[in-house]
Parts: C-alpha cells; sequence; structure tokens
C-alpha cells in the first residue's frame, strides 16, 4: 500500500507538470473585458494538484498515514472491479461528450456513479443529475463564457443563449 501511495503521489505529480506546462501555452492570467484566459483553469487546477502530490508523497515518506504504514495488498479483487467500473463509467462519459454534450454525459455518468454504484436513491440521484449540469452550465458558459461541448444538443442551447445576450 505504501509503495503505491508514493508511486502514485509521483506519477500523478508528473502529470500535473505536463498540464501546467501545456496549459501555459495559453493564457494563464486574467485577460481585460474577457475573464481567465483559456489556460488559466487548467494550469492553476494542475498547480494545486501537484501541491497535494507533494504533500502525498513527503506524508508517504514519513508514514505519517494509516496507508503509508500498511503492508496491505494495494488492491484485491473486489477493489479492481470497483476501480474498473468507476474507470469505465468516466470513458463512457468522456465519449459521451462528443454525441450528448457535457450537459448530458454529465447527468448519465451521475445516475449510474449515484443510483447503481452508489445506491442512493433516485430522489438524491435525479436532483444531482438535475441541478449538476444546470449549475455547470450557468458557471461555464454564462459566469465564465467559456463553452464545454455541447455534441448533436448543440441547437438546443440557442434559446437559452439569446435570453442571456
Amino acid at each position: 500500500m505504501r509503495v503505491a501511495e508514493i508511486v502514485m503521489g509521483v506519477v500523478m505529480g508528473i502529470f500535473s507538470l505536463y498540464l501546467m506546462w501545456k496549459s501555459a501555452e495559453l493564457p494563464i492570467g486574467w485577460i481585460p473585458e474577457e475573464g481567465p484566459g483559456g489556460g488559466a483553469w487548467p494550469f492553476w487546477l494542475a498547480a494545486a494538484m501537484l501541491l497535494c502530490c507533494i504533500a502525498i508523497v513527503i506524508r508517504g515518506i514519513k508514514r505519517l498515514t494509516p496507508e503509508s504504514r500498511s503492508e496491505e495488498l494495494y488492491m484485491d479483487k473486489r477493489t479492481f472491479r470497483v476501480f474498473m467500473l468507476n474507470a469505465g463509467g468516466l470513458t463512457v462519459m468522456i465519449g459521451l461528450f462528443h454525441i450528448v454534450g457535457a450537459y448530458g454525459a454529465i447527468p448519465l455518468f451521475l445516475i449510474f456513479y449515484l443510483r447503481f454504484m452508489g445506491r442512493h436513491s433516485w430522489r438524491l440521484t435525479g436532483a444531482f443529475a438535475l441541478v449538476t449540469p444546470i449549475v455547470t452550465f450557468l458557471f461555464f458558459e454564462i459566469a465564465l463564457q467559456k463553452t464545454l461541448p455541447k455534441g448533436y444538443t448543440d441547437p438546443w442551447f440557442e434559446p437559452i443563449f439569446a435570453f442571456f445576450y
């Protein structure tokens, strides 16, 4: 378990550095009259992720966490199954971005994850699956004026944009 924790901290830290480097190809600061540059959110999120990775590695090396003191197997059969279901669900969600866009893929993923993986009630699942894409839309499309993929649902958004702009 300890080795897996440290290795993943290092691997994710390297990935964070790569994301910061690629994001810096676009403006990462505030652009007057426009908002944050195209690379701002990915750059600063990757920077925060890098700090977390550094903390994970330090805590793992110093054996400060129960995981870093554990000699247990990292992934048993059940854990591997859950991991594959999660990875598969995320892969399908990303693949659906091209077809139904972010605002169709996100609620479908939430339904899969909350109801079928988490066994939460339909009421909770439905509330999250309805509210999350609306909040995401208002945050990205309206507040930040950054478009997310809409796939074949793009024409459905024209009346909404007409209302806001």
